[in-house]
């Protein structure tokens, strides 16, 4: 009752700056998402083509890291400020996962 009716609205240039800002990760977002789906289809091509299980299986793997990548910073917004923290997390996980694994490898093939 108090209240200005102008307080409640946005004015044009917010709006407007808020528009652009969404349209642009918006385009961000399908952008990745067709480049994701370009590297499964050469991931399928790779396995559809009957080469070596020697050279198809880094390729997938080095594909699927690329994806968690692209998933973690466009999909998961990683890429937005104000993630610092969760980020600093995820890449500490990230490297003890990694650190184990080598070491469970290094013990049972050694």
């Amino acid at each position: 009752m108090g209240h200005d009716v102008n307080t409640h609205v946005k004015n044009q240039t917010e709006y407007e700056y808020s528009r652009r800002r969404s349209a642009n990760e918006m385009r961000g977002q399908v952008t990745t998402f067709a480049i994701m789906i370009f590297l499964t289809l050469i991931a399928f091509t790779a396995v559809y083509a009957d080469f070596s299980a020697y050279l198809v299986v880094p390729i997938i793997l080095l594909l699927a890291a690329v994806q968690v990548v692209l998933q973690l910073y466009y999909f998961m917004h990683m890429s937005q400020k104000g993630h610092g923290t969760t980020t600093l997390f995820l890449y500490t996980g990230v490297i003890i996962a990694f650190i184990t694994v080598l070491t469970f490898l290094t013990i049972v093939w050694w």
